[in-house]
Parts: C-alpha cells; sequence; structure tokens
C-alpha cells in the first residue's frame, strides 16, 4: 500500500495524517474551546492530552499513593489547565499544561500525604533533593554520594541529610510488622516499644505536694509521714504522737485539704 494512499485513509478515518496535521488539529480544537467553551471540544481535548498527564502522575507512582489517585489528581491540573489556556499567548498547550498539572501533583503530597506536618520550604527542598537523586543517578550510573547533591543544589550536607530525615514523614510502618530484615514470624515493632513508666505519672503529682507541705506545721507532716510513708494505721499513728485516734484522723483531713487547695491553686496560676 503506498503512503499516499494510507494518508487517504487516515483522512477518512479522521485521524491526522501527519504531525504537523496532528499539531494543526490540536490547535484548533484550543481555540474552538477557548472561543465558544463547548463541551464537545473540551471532552476531546482532555482526551488527547490524559495520556500526557498520565505520564506526568506515574513520575510520582511507587510510593504510598495509589496511581490511580495520582491520575486523578494530574487530570485534575489537566482541566485547571485548560480552562486557563489563552492560545493568543502563542504558548503550545503542552508547556503550559505541564508545569499546572505537576502542581497539582505536588500539592496533593504538600496537603494530603505527609504523615507529619513539616515546614513548606522542606518539604520543597526534599523534592528538590529526590529530583536531584534521579538525574544524577542516570548522568552517573550510579548513586549520588550526599556531596554530590549538595553540590548540584547548592546545599549544605547538613541540609541534605536534613532532607532525607523528613522525607521519612511521608511513610508510616505498622507496628504489626516486623522491623526490616526480620522474618514475618518473628517479633514485630510493637513487641519493641518501651512501656510507659508508672512514675511519670507521679511527678506532677509529687511536684504539688512539695509545695504544699511547707504550709503544713510539724504535727500535720509528721502525721501525714506516719500515715503515708510508713504506712501505719490511724490508730497506731495516735499512740505515736499522743493524740486519740479521732484527732489523728481529722488532722489527716485537714492537712489533705490545704495540700489540695495549694494544688489547685499552682494548677490556676500556671
Amino acid at each position: 500500500m503506498s503512503t499516499d494512499h494510507r494518508e487517504q485513509e487516515r483522512k477518512v478515518e479522521g485521524v491526522p495524517a501527519t504531525p504537523e496535521d496532528a499539531l494543526a488539529s490540536d490547535e484548533a480544537l484550543l481555540r474552538r474551546y477557548a472561543d465558544t467553551r463547548d463541551p464537545a471540544a473540551r471532552d476531546e481535548i482532555v482526551r488527547r492530552f490524559l495520556p500526557f498527564a498520565r505520564s506526568l502522575a506515574f513520575r510520582y507512582s511507587g510510593g504510598t499513593e495509589p496511581s490511580d489517585d495520582l491520575v486523578q489528581v494530574a487530570s485534575v491540573g489537566l482541566m485547571a489547565a485548560l480552562e486557563r489556556f489563552d492560545p493568543d499567548r502563542g504558548v503550545p498547550f503542552i508547556g503550559f499544561a505541564g508545569p499546572t498539572i505537576l502542581g497539582e501533583l505536588r500539592r496533593h503530597f504538600r496537603d494530603r500525604v505527609w504523615t507529619l506536618r513539616v515546614p513548606r520550604g522542606l518539604q520543597e527542598r526534599i523534592r528538590d533533593v529526590e529530583d536531584t537523586i534521579a538525574k544524577l543517578s542516570h548522568d552517573l550510573e550510579r548513586s549520588p554520594t550526599i556531596a554530590e547533591i549538595g553540590s548540584e543544589l547548592d546545599l549544605d550536607s547538613a541540609d541534605v541529610l536534613e532532607a532525607f530525615a523528613a522525607s521519612d514523614a511521608r511513610r508510616t510502618v505498622s507496628f504489626d510488622r516486623p522491623p526490616s530484615g526480620v522474618p514475618e514470624d518473628q517479633q514485630v515493632l510493637a513487641e519493641r516499644v518501651g512501656e510507659e513508666d508508672p512514675g511519670f505519672e507521679l511527678v506532677e503529682d509529687r511536684s504539688a505536694l512539695r509545695a504544699g507541705v511547707g504550709q503544713l506545721n510539724e504535727l500535720e507532716r509528721e502525721v501525714l509521714r506516719l500515715r503515708f510513708v510508713e504506712d501505719l494505721t490511724q490508730s497506731r499513728i495516735a499512740e505515736e504522737v499522743g493524740y486519740s485516734q479521732m484527732h489523728v484522723s481529722r488532722i489527716i483531713r485537714r492537712a489533705l485539704a490545704r495540700l489540695r487547695e495549694t494544688a489547685e491553686a499552682a494548677e490556676r496560676d500556671s
């Protein structure tokens, strides 16, 4: 079949015969939508340029975000670019839509994917470091060093390392999984996490008690020591201090009430 015959078949089927014809067809379609906002023209433009948007989305695949979600975000960017595109500026639609789509993808990662919130400047540095690693790995045919990454971005090694550390914030690991390199049937991460020291709960109480004890007289302090440190009964305390058990009970209630008031006052002032 001759070349002229194949080109004639493409024209009959509505398929542009050459790249120049395809470009002219895209430009005409973009002009038509800009002038008329025809939904049919919009749908055809999206159909033609969706593979381009999908290719940009796949640059960010391989992480925790599903590829379908990334394609959807890229599609939103494509639609936003189409709504703002002005054919009279003389900029190709691909050149205009590309940054818009990439911006939408980066915004998605910045706002939705990070497990921990980090400053926006640090997020941008992380992306710069990741892009530079990909570029240098291709150019050098090996993984770049920290110094090489820093030299490319004009960053100190400490800044590059900070970006590496912060990058881990976008990925979480289940406590039900074993640590990396450990067989599945071995100890999971949750079993390596230490328990909370019960003494932590007593620190604030002890601090409040220490402040309040100074307001008690010597008898009150001694009665509380015998009761709560020596763990003596009220009858034994009465024998030790030479008062009746009823009087000892009143001393304990009065002293504890004063400590409670002191603690509440300290809490209000803090």
